[in-house]
């Protein structure tokens, strides 16, 4: 009889069967078993990659819309507020008289308040006044003829426009200056 304690330190038979039950095979579907689960691990690594680069990108584009909404809804509450800085305008032209001084300074606070609110929303105003005709941010209603400015130039401001972060909200209505035309030599010999 075999003492158990010498079995157990016994190497494996001849049939290269292991003592503890593993042949060569078991090893190979070990070894199998094991890549199988490396690459299906690698494959789900790479799969979480892929998702969180694609939560990142739809957190930014959702937070680029967002802001984009924000700044349509603003430019809309700066274009139903560009009429009344014209009507303060035209208010504060109109009555100069001195009995209607003390209203006129309550009118001026009010429009200062009002004008500066617009341009920290971003609402900039056009004053293209001796400027050159830009016709993506000037419409021009009326032209001059003059020798005395460059063609093109802007002579006259008839209403202000208005920029929203690079967006014309309405274009300034202006004058253009025009050079005169050459009196025609077609007659003279």
């Amino acid at each position: 009889m075999k003492d158990p304690e010498m079995e157990r330190n016994e190497p494996a038979s001849e049939g290269g069967e292991e003592k503890n039950g593993n042949t060569g095979e078991d090893l190979v579907r070990e070894e199998a078993e094991a890549k199988r689960l490396a690459t299906e691990l690698e494959e789900m690594r790479q799969t979480l990659v892929r998702l969180q680069a694609d939560f990142a990108n739809h957190r930014k584009r959702a937070e680029k819309e967002n802001r984009e909404a924000g700044q349509r809804a603003t430019a809309r509450v700066i274009e139903q507020l560009i009429p009344v800085v014209d009507g303060f305008e035209h208010a504060l032209a109109a009555h100069r008289e001195a009995e209607y001084e003390n209203h006129r300074k309550g009118f001026e606070i009010i429009y200062k308040q009002l004008r500066d609110n617009l341009a920290r929303l971003g609402a900039e105003r056009i004053e293209p006044l001796d400027q050159p005709f830009d016709p993506r941010f000037h419409q021009a209603m009326d032209r001059e003829e003059t020798s005395d400015h460059a063609d093109g130039t802007i002579l006259a401001v008839y209403q202000p426009g208005y920029v929203f972060h690079g967006r014309v909200l309405r274009p300034a209505m202006v004058r253009v200056a025009v050079q005169p035309k050459a009196a025609s030599n077609k007659f003279a010999n």
